[in-house]
């Protein structure tokens, strides 16, 4: 397909908003308004680089910042977001499979950058683990996509049923489902059956902190960070694990694990109050006493542009 028309979604210039009304700073550490400041600098040049690259393509194109987009994405034939992942897993609620995407990180980190101010702050920029471009490279990584030199990746996305009815959003990264005051026990049982209706007979019953599923692209975030393991890209399982299990006992083997596209999992919540998290907190959806859930890796999956499909295509020129 010809990629004629695209959509340039964009990270909110000024998205640090660490000065009062007055022009005073909220910040006195003078090192992290220096920090701050020139993640807005360099976002911001990221902005002009990219639109002067497209300015000199056979394309038509349009900027739209993140927070003005509130309809699904139609109309175009490609969606290219500057910011980071977080830009690109908010257009990614708004894209079906017909339209693809390409991320640009517009403020990667600088390791050199992290390492002077350790013993300050945390001096990381935007994580871009799917962001196939930068600044340096954008031209190059368009031209292969806008000359058909590379396709993009279908990444497997989580639909959520609530109460049997097929929630709006799917999640890229991962679902998370608590109880929405984090001190608060979250009470829920869950069991994983076939598509063909073979259930497995043992529930398991937990009082925990909560219960995440993440896909292959999401098991590098919060996954990992809670101690799960990193999934091939591509993959269509779904990985999931109970947080903080209270007393788990010999369930506790089943609390992390992985199911395949061939199955899903059901949930019966058993707490006055739960929510549905996606993608972090880009989307909501509230639970109560008695609801049942059920997650599968069945959502259209998204057409993604990934730095590896570059990868392959520099290898054979």
């Amino acid at each position: 397909m010809a990629i004629r028309k695209l959509l340039l979604l964009l990270k909110p210039i000024d998205p640090y908003p660490f000065l009062q009304s007055g022009g005073v700073s909220l910040i006195k550490n003078p090192q992290v308004l220096k920090y701050l400041e020139s993640r807005c600098k360099v976002h911001r040049n990221a902005i002009n680089v990219c639109q002067e690259i497209l300015n000199k393509k056979p394309v038509e194109w349009k900027p739209i910042s993140r927070n003005d987009v509130s309809n699904p994405i139609r109309d175009v034939d490609m969606v290219i977001t500057v910011g980071g992942d977080g830009t690109l897993l908010h257009a990614s609620h708004f894209l079906d499979d017909s339209v693809p995407v390409l991320g640009v990180n517009s403020d990667p980190t600088q390791a050199h950058e992290v390492e002077e101010l350790s013993d300050q702050f945390d001096a990381s920029r935007s994580t871009g683990h799917l962001c196939a471009a930068t600044v340096e490279n954008f031209e190059q990584v368009l031209d292969d996509i806008l000359y058909g030199r590379v396709v993009p990746s279908k990444v497997s996305r989580i639909s959520v049923k609530l109460n049997t009815e097929p929630l709006l959003s799917h999640a890229l990264n991962d679902v998370l489902i608590a109880h929405p005051c984090p001190a608060a026990v979250s009470r829920f049982s869950f069991k994983i059956k076939n598509k063909d209706g073979y259930t497995s007979p043992k529930t398991v019953n937990c009082r925990s902190s909560g219960l995440r599923l993440c896909t292959a692209a999401g098991s590098t975030a919060a996954m990992l960070s809670a101690g799960g393991f990193v999934m091939p890209m591509l993959s269509r399982d779904l990985q999931f694990m109970v947080r903080e299990p209270i007393s788990p006992g010999s369930a506790a083997t089943l609390m992390h694990s992985s199911f395949k596209p061939d199955q899903s999992m059901d949930v019966n919540w058993y707490s006055d109050h739960g929510t549905i998290y996606m993608d972090g907190c880009q989307v909501r959806y509230n639970v109560q006493l008695g609801d049942t859930i059920e997650i599968s890796s069945d959502a259209p999956v998204l057409n993604v542009f990934l730095s590896q499909g570059f990868s392959q295509v520099r290898s054979r020129y």
